[in-house]
């Protein structure tokens, strides 16, 4: 409801007190934070993009917030995720946001789904909301969210970070372009990395979900220009930012219903092939690997294919060093079978799959690998929990 009867809206005396700052603005006042306080906004997800933008819709007085969020805390969600604490770790992410929101604001009306958003249930969640911010980070997602927008006609707030670069527009806003003009179809899995793989610097959630906030407050102000038809992009390294244009294509295809997006991604194509490749592949456990290497057998090499940075925090003892870049632009695999000399080959990483990756490049060369399941966090959690995890 962007356009509401501001008549039957109403501010406290604390709420006039809370939001004076807004109220002395022109572009605000009390028009604006009335409409602030009408406006009902859905996130999707409470990590790295919906910690900052949650907590900023709720100091600026959104009056109804909905959340989408399956997941619990982890301990390394805090580097980066800073609606969460401590005191939250192991438990469901829905209920400390929520909490946390409550301590900023009061006077916002909380709304949980503790679920997984689906082709099934997105449009009866989406359908309430006055505007959507997408804080995922997985494609199928993106384009789950997207559709319903798009089906619903709500704008689409968007943004997705990585390493040290972000990104941040605005989609299905007057007349604008939605997600599918940005990535008509979906990278193949695997080819972009997570931030769990890849890293994320933790400031750079704050500043791209913080862009985001302020896109939703201008669009539920009617304020400003917003970045619909511009996708924002920076660089964190570089203190950067740059703009391309964003325009509807005109051909792309009518968004008529939400379909499985698991499939459209390819997920499950990628995860049979994984399997597929796990069955035929040699592995042994971690426990396997610590006979191994207590028996002081000298007729293997052990090798990591993490990044070097990574074999810098934790390593398992004897291990060598050939990151899965190196393998898999070719210089690896000669420098694989000189390490070998006719030893046999172990290959671990963090958890198992860019071994199992690894490997499956290294046969295409004519040497085989056993791959060491659950990698070094297995090593960790089993064998010696001295070595870190990260």
């Amino acid at each position: 409801m962007l356009n509401p009867n501001l008549d039957e809206i109403q501010l406290s005396k604390d709420e006039y007190e809370r939001y004076s700052r807004h109220l002395i603005l022109p572009e605000v006042g009390l028009e604006g934070q009335k409409r602030l306080k009408a406006a009902s906004v859905l996130c999707i997800g409470t990590g790295g993009l919906g910690s900052p933008l949650l907590l900023y819709l709720a100091a600026a007085g959104i009056g109804r917030i909905g959340i989408v969020d399956f997941d619990i805390v982890d301990s390394s969600n805090l580097q980066r995720q800073v609606i969460h604490g401590t005191s939250w770790v192991g438990k469901p992410k829905i209920q400390s946001a929520k909490n946390r929101i409550l301590e900023i604001n009061p006077h916002c009306q909380i709304d949980l789904y503790e679920t997984r958003l689906s082709a099934e249930n997105a449009l009866g969640i989406v359908e309430p909301y006055d505007i959507v911010v997408d804080g995922t980070d997985n494609f199928p997602t993106r384009y789950l969210v997207n559709d319903a927008c798009v089906l619903l006609n709500k704008p689409n707030v968007y943004g997705s970070i990585f390493r040290f670069e972000g990104q941040a527009t605005v989609f299905n806003y007057e007349e604008g372009p939605n997600y599918r003009d940005l990535y008509p179809e979906p990278p193949p899995p695997g080819l972009v990395p997570s931030c769990a793989e890849g890293g994320v610097l933790g400031v750079l959630c704050g500043i791209i979900g913080t862009i985001q906030a302020t896109e939703t407050i201008k669009i539920i102000l009617g304020q400003g220009n917003t970045l619909s038809g511009r996708l924002l992009l920076y660089n964190a390294l570089n203190m950067s930012f740059r703009e391309l244009k964003l325009r509807p294509n005109p051909v792309r295809p009518v968004i008529e219903k939400l379909i499985d997006y698991e499939e459209f991604c390819g997920i499950p194509q990628a995860k049979a092939a994984e399997a597929q490749q796990q069955a035929s592949m040699e592995e042994i456990t971690v426990q396997e690997l610590k006979q191994i290497l207590d028996s002081g057998a000298n007729d293997y090499v052990l090798l990591d294919v993490r990044n070097p940075n990574e074999y810098e925090i934790a390593k398992i003892p004897g291990s060598v060093l050939v990151p899965l870049p190196d393998i898999e632009n070719g210089d690896g695999a000669a420098k694989v079978k000189e390490l070998l000399n006719g030893h046999k080959l172990i290959v671990h990483c963090k958890l198992g799959g860019r071994s199992a990756k690894a490997i499956g490049i290294l046969k295409e060369s004519g040497i085989d690998g056993i791959n060491v399941k659950g990698g070094i966090n297995a090593w960790s959690q089993e064998v010696d929990s001295s070595v870190p995890q990260y």
